[in-house]
């Protein structure tokens, strides 16, 4: 996942216009400017209560409007209207100053939605943006064109064929494309800079996997949360089950997150009952996330570490809270849940709208989770998994 009906120009341009034309015939005190839009005896009564709203937003964008009219008429040369719309589209999410939303025009849409899915075309990775708006691959799929050349999580992304993007899924975009086609990233390690190019491929992304451990403990590694990842897991649960494991360590470790759906059906496969998780928003109102009866009796101990992100937080933090041993190092710290609303063109606005915190009401953005045994890996040993071991024997 790399994080993760085309309109025509002339639709958009119609659609701006109208509203700009619409605005300023009801708003412009302006005979000459009321007639260019609506005509001669041409009218179109609203009550006042809509007048009052049509004047407000008229006067927030009516210089948005003006700068329109004046790049349409003015300037020397033609512009692609769709190329316009997106900008300013963009322009307002990006005014945020929040790296986590954004707009997404059609293609780029598409795009996104195609990373929740299972299989796309890319190299492999999956990324996230720290603090300093870096992006920082989380985790490269096993046998993908980026695992293949060397790409590590850890590795800072710097540009996509020569070129650096401060939008996140726009950047992610960029790097997916049809199978077969090369793209060049540029990245970073240990202050070290190298440029790659890599040959896309189909990317099946496989979320969950298990196994037996030599000693009898089941072991379920989930790297993503993504459309299915919950049935999958509950197939892999019940399986090590079925074998007679009594124990389970769950591998969150370099998993950047994904639906946050997905992640709050596993935690309920743990939780008898009670709250998973719960979120705010900006007017304080909360929404509760809880178990249902019913959770497996496997005794338990969860891995994670400084790439485990959002919607594995989400489950790292329930089942702590729940009582759960955390091993590892402190995770990444993604505390909010953001929100894809699709317009009619295609297009979509990812917001951020609500931060989420674990039962006990402990916040995780920008601070993570500490684990209860605080264990770092160090070359090929892990020290992790081995801890994890030792806590059920």
């Amino acid at each position: 996942m790399e994080n993760n009906t085309n309109t025509t120009n002339t639709k958009s341009r119609t659609i701006l216009k109208l509203l700009i034309g619409f605005l300023a015939g009801i708003c412009v005190a302006s005979t000459v400017i009321a007639l260019l839009f609506f005509g001669f005896g041409n009218f179109t009564l609203v009550n006042k209560d809509a007048y009052k709203v049509q004047s407000e937003f008229y006067d927030e964008y009516k210089d948005l409007a003006y700068v329109d009219m004046a790049v349409d008429n003015m300037f020397y040369l033609d512009k692609e209207s769709d190329d316009q719309v997106d900008a300013a589209c963009k322009a307002v999410v990006d005014s945020l100053g929040d790296k986590y939303s954004a707009y997404m025009n059609h293609d780029e849409y598409e795009s996104f939605k195609t990373s929740s899915l299972g299989s796309y075309s890319g190299v492999g990775i999956t990324f996230s943006a720290n603090d300093d708006g870096d992006y920082v691959v989380i985790s490269v799929t096993k046998g993908a064109p980026a695992d293949k050349i060397g790409i590590e999580p850890g590795d800072i992304l710097l540009k996509v064929d020569g070129k650096y993007y401060d939008d996140q899924d726009l950047f992610a975009s960029k790097i997916r494309g049809d199978k077969g086609t090369t793209v060049k990233l540029t990245y970073s390690r240990d202050g070290k800079t190298n440029t790659v190019s890599l040959v896309r491929d189909k990317i099946n992304q496989v979320s969950v996997e298990h196994k037996v451990l030599e000693d009898g403990t089941g072991y379920i590694a989930v790297s993503q949360f993504i459309d299915l990842t919950a049935e999958d897991f509950d197939k892999a649960l019940k399986d090590l089950e079925s074998k007679g494991c009594k124990k389970l360590i769950l591998d969150l470790r370099d998993n950047g997150g994904g639906l946050v759906d997905e992640s709050v059906d596993i935690a309920d496969q743990f939780i008898e009952s009670g709250i998973i998780t719960y979120t705010e928003d900006k007017n304080g109102e909360s929404e509760k996330f809880e178990a249902k009866p019913g959770a497996t009796k496997m005794e338990t101990v969860v891995l994670v570490n400084e790439n485990s992100a959002s919607a594995s937080e989400i489950l790292a933090g329930a089942l702590k809270d729940n009582g759960y041993k955390l091993v590892g190092t402190k995770t990444f710290g993604k505390g909010i849940i953001q929100s894809t609303i699709e317009l009619e063109d295609g297009s979509a606005i990812k917001l951020t709208i609500a931060q989420y915190f674990t039962p006990d009401g402990h916040t995780v953005h920008k601070k993570g989770i500490k684990p209860d045994y605080e264990v770092k890996n160090k070359g090929d040993k892990d020290a992790q998994l081995e801890k994890a071991e030792s806590l059920l024997k």
